[in-house]
């Protein structure tokens, strides 16, 4: 009997997701109509803090002053303004005494103190003309937040002789998650048309530009969702919303791009769409759950920080990297197999084209003009694979080296636009106050304690060559505190190094340091301790994933080596432009002259999953035809032609969104979206399309090789995008190996 017109080889997987493809998107719509109630008011409970380390001493410290002593941790400051006046006219001096009393009697107000009261040189102006109050305002954020919304209104303006601005941490933090809310609407309303206007330039056909726009929107619902229900259990960062929204439209754009760029492929070819669909999920669909794999891993890496602000882009990034794989890997096919040739339709190309009839299998033919072009710059690449090798490591080197001044801060006031009231109130203290009010530093003494001993040791703190002055103690039962303000801003290396000189200093009672310079140094510390196993867990999961797709040791190793240079412009410029303050006016920042810690570790785990993302693409085509062929040099040409078209265009939608992300008026925000999309875009641009075929061709032929060991490891547990075509007598014994695992 002869196997001419035995149908096609479909597996498993195929069968699952086709077998009834309007089913499976009406349970999608209902799903993802469930996630919108689910992740409704999201952002009104995420927290716009987290960069502290929850088991530092100054976070212990904090706590129990908060608890003990409120007054010492305000976080409510109204910067009162007498005008031409002193603040010590009786006038003032009275009124400035009423709004005092006022808000004291306030519910959800704690701590209430002020110039007028405490004559302290801390909270007057050094011109005479601007004082504060100070207070707390209990409760947890969301809490804190409302009772500020209650209360600014009759805070803030005119009262008598006096001006009222309303600043300090709480309005900080309150204005920078209500800026960050709006802008990522804006980004959105941005991002989205500009995104789809993109996908019609790529794919021609308006029907299948709107699939990977589809995709992301369901990713980013779904993540919404899981953010939601997640603030159930912990802290979730108020930032993680705007990862959420960069991924889920960048990654499942990447994703449904290869997937519909391969489909459209087997179609140009003649197959049907269930053959299609089969070979598509194959070789495209085994890369997408493997690239999402290798960015999970990267992603994963922040939750071995113990601060709640890396966790929560962990959390956000795991969520939406799975929920774009897995909605590209189901809905993706039903809608596909619905479709079938009608995925071409609504050519809007066609509009700027002369009018002639299209020959049969204009699209494979367009991808093969693409194709020729990457061809040709393979070619030349790798007949100067030294020059290019050599070259593009130097630029890649020369741009990063502005990181090596890199200098770490704290998040405050300076990340919010120069107009924000709570940044106005801060800048004038900064400007115009003595020894920076609020950003002095805390002792907490515990135990047993005589005055004379109390007098001893604040002794010992006042000949500290680091401090300005000392003031307290302030005692309640066994427990006192005390503050003292160091020479110079709060959070610079003379404070930090206070930290240390308070901790050694000895005391016949337990201390314990805080304030934002102690912050400072104990998120340095929990960095500095995680990050060794973070890049540990990084580079040998990378290894192995990359191992198992490829079956070469040297493979891994490059992708690891390469990936790490693509970043380094990302860094040089964070510290160029965000700490060095260049292209400040143009951006529309303030530079507060340092980076925040944790964020070089976030925009390392993101921009390294990214590029693995891009890498994982490039190396499952030419390991396919490697296979294929056993020709080295042709397989990199070929990987080349068939995916630099792609990578590029993925990589110039992700920047879009990115740049869109990084409009933002938080610059923290702006940081992470404009980095970002520079790593982004150098990786596709310059490490895909040169440095990797350039290291290929010098490499050659040793690039696959393995010990005989881990070769049969391979042969056995590895994963490839494509494989051999079978000899007929061998093909029935393949399926029936692989109809149960693959598509």
């Amino acid at each position: 009997m002869t196997e001419v017109n035995r149908p096609p080889r479909i597996g498993g997987w195929t069968r699952f997701v086709t077998a009834r493809p309007r089913l499976s998107l009406l349970v999608a719509l209902v799903i993802t109509a469930l996630a919108v109630l689910a992740g409704s008011g999201v952002a009104d409970r995420l927290g716009s803090g987290g960069w502290e380390d929850p088991h530092a001493e100054s976070t212990y410290a904090t706590k129990a002053l908060e608890r003990e002593f409120p007054a010492s941790q305000p976080n409510l400051l109204l910067l009162v303004d007498a005008g031409s006046a002193s603040v010590d006219d009786p006038a003032v001096a009275a009124e400035a005494k009423r709004l005092a009393e006022r808000l004291a009697r306030e519910k959800g107000v704690t701590g209430v103190g002020s110039y007028w009261q405490t004559e302290s040189p801390a909270m007057r102006a050094q011109d005479g003309r601007e004082a504060l109050i100070a207070a707390r305002i209990t409760g947890e954020e969301k809490e804190a937040g409302e009772t500020l919304d209650r209360l600014a209104p009759k805070l803030r303006g005119t009262h008598g002789p006096v001006e009222v601005t309303v600043g300090g941490p709480v309005a900080v933090r309150h204005e920078m998650q209500t800026i960050i809310q709006e802008d990522l609407l804006r980004a959105e309303v941005i991002a989205l048309p500009v995104t789809l206007v993109l996908l019609v330039m790529v794919f021609g056909s308006a029907v299948a530009a709107l699939l990977p726009l589809g995709i992301g929107i369901v990713a980013i619902l779904g993540t919404n969702a899981v953010l939601r229900g997640l603030t159930e259990f912990t802290d979730v960062s108020v930032f993680a919303m705007n990862l959420t929204t960069a991924l889920g439209l960048g990654l499942a754009i990447d994703y449904a791009l290869f997937i519909v760029r391969r489909f459209r492929e087997e179609l140009a070819t003649g197959a049907e769409a269930l053959t299609a669909i089969g070979t598509t999920l194959r070789t495209a669909g085994r890369t997408v759950l493997f690239s999402a794999l290798t960015v999970a891993v990267s992603l994963a890496a922040m939750l071995l920080f113990p601060q709640y602000f890396l966790r929560s882009f962990a959390y956000a990034g795991i969520a939406v990297v799975l929920l774009a794989a897995a909605a590209a890997l189901i809905l993706l096919p039903a809608a596909l197999i619905l479709l079938g040739h009608r995925v071409n339709s609504l050519d809007l190309r066609r509009l700027f084209r002369r009018a002639r009839p299209e020959p049969s299998g204009a699209d494979g033919a367009a991808g093969a003009q693409e194709g020729r072009g990457w061809t040709r710059t393979a070619n030349v690449v790798m007949r100067r694979a030294p020059f290019f090798a050599l070259g593009t490591t130097t630029v890649l080197v020369l741009l990063g080296l502005p990181f090596l001044g890199v200098k770490f801060g704290t998040a405050d006031d300076r990340q919010l636009p120069s107009s924000a009231e709570s940044h106005v109130v801060q800048q004038h203290i900064r400007e115009g106050f003595p020894g920076s009010p609020g950003g002095g530093l805390e002792v907490l003494a515990e135990g047993a304690a005589t005055q004379a001993q109390y007098a001893d040791y604040k002794g010992r703190i006042a000949a500290l060559p680091d401090v300005l002055r000392v003031e307290g103690p302030l005692v309640k039962g066994e427990s006192a505190y005390f503050t003292v303000q160091p020479r110079g801003e709060a959070v610079d290396d003379p404070a930090q190094r206070l930290v240390g000189e308070l901790r050694a200093t000895e005391a016949p009672f337990d201390t314990e340091v805080t304030g934002a310079a102690a912050v400072l140094v104990d998120s340095k510390d929990a960095i500095a301790e995680r990050l060794p196993l973070a890049a540990v867990f990084i580079v040998i999961v990378t290894l192995l994933l990359v191992f198992l797709l490829t079956g070469s040791v040297l493979i891994p190793i490059q992708a690891v080596v390469l990936n790490a240079l693509s970043l380094t412009a990302m860094f040089g410029a964070v510290v160029w432009v965000f700490q060095d303050g260049h292209l400040s006016g143009l951006l529309g920042f303030t530079s507060p002259g340092s980076i925040e810690t944790t964020l070089p570790v976030l925009m390392f785990c993101v921009a390294f999953g990214l590029s693995m993302d891009y890498g994982v693409f490039l190396l499952s085509r030419i390991k396919e035809e490697y296979d294929t062929t056993g020709d080295h040099d042709q397989a990199v040409r070929h990987g080349l032609a068939r995916t630099g078209g792609l990578i590029t265009a993925a990589a110039v939608i992700l920047a879009v969104v990115m740049v869109a992300i990084g409009t933002s008026r938080v610059t923290n925000t702006k940081m992470l979206g404009l980095g970002i999309a520079l790593a982004v875009v150098m990786d596709a641009m310059i490490v895909r399309s040169l440095l990797v075929p350039a290291v290929m061709r010098l490499t050659g032929r040793a690039t696959w090789w393995a010990p005989g060991t881990l070769r049969r490891f391979h042969e056995r547990f590895g994963l490839s995008e494509g494989e051999p075509a079978p000899t007929p007598a061998a093909e029935p014994a393949r399926a029936r190996d692989k109809v149960s695992v693959h598509g």
